[in-house]
């Protein structure tokens, strides 16, 4: 479950109520969770705790999907679902995936994402862009020169500026998605001890084969 209450359609704001109709047809999402593509849609009813924050997010939807845009949507696609593998978020990862394909992106490319670095499956740019998107990610935006010149031989400075707002608001969201253990990202924490027989509780293994090569 997410670590935050979920809003009920009849105690929902006006715009998520928008969204329940729009996403879950007439049902109260709480009570009857589920989306078309599989999620129990949990993301909606959370974000609908606060209205401004929902808007705030539709709107940043509408920014990236407008066709104002001058970053190619094969691209901004290829980096958002990058994005979030690299933050960890099956949640992102799996919902733009099927973007991927929305935008005509080969399943060989899509398979390659988690290993993009060692695929021939991309073009120069389409690598320089996953490039990007690992140091923004990964690196906390620190890029390299070298790389931001191949971005500007190719790209636009509004493409690289879209390019850029647009995958690090996915950053966001799956950061988001995996603190409050929204949607695919409901998941216990992977990394934790496993306990040891109570004899072997406190045993320093490394310690005792240190002992016993000296």
């Amino acid at each position: 479950m997410p670590r935050l209450r979920q809003v009920a359609r009849p105690d929902a704001d006006p715009i998520a109520r928008q969204m329940y109709d729009l996403i879950f047809g007439d049902r109260d999402p709480v009570a009857t969770p589920g989306t078309a593509t599989g999620t129990p849609g949990n993301w909606w009813t959370v974000f609908a705790l606060v209205p401004q924050c929902l808007k705030h997010a539709l709107q940043g939807f509408q920014f990236y999907r407008d066709p104002q845009r001058k970053i190619d949507p094969q691209l901004r696609e290829l980096a958002q679902t990058r994005a979030g593998y690299a933050r960890g978020s099956q949640f992102v990862f799996s919902q733009h995936s099927k973007s991927c394909r929305s935008v005509g992106l080969s399943e060989d490319k899509i398979t390659a994402l988690p290993h993009w670095s060692t695929s021939d499956a991309y073009s120069a740019l389409e690598r320089s862009v996953l490039a990007y998107t690992d140091a923004l990610v990964l690196e906390g935006g620190r890029i390299p020169d070298g790389l931001f010149a191949e971005l500007k031989q190719a790209l636009s400075d509004e493409a690289i500026l879209e390019l850029t707002y647009i995958t690090t608001l996915y950053d966001m969201h799956a950061t988001i998605a995996r603190a409050l253990r929204l949607e695919y990202d409901d998941v216990d924490e992977r990394i934790t001890e496993i306990i040891a027989p109570t004899e072997a509780a406190n045993r320093d293994v490394m310690a005792m084969i240190d002992k016993e090569t000296q």
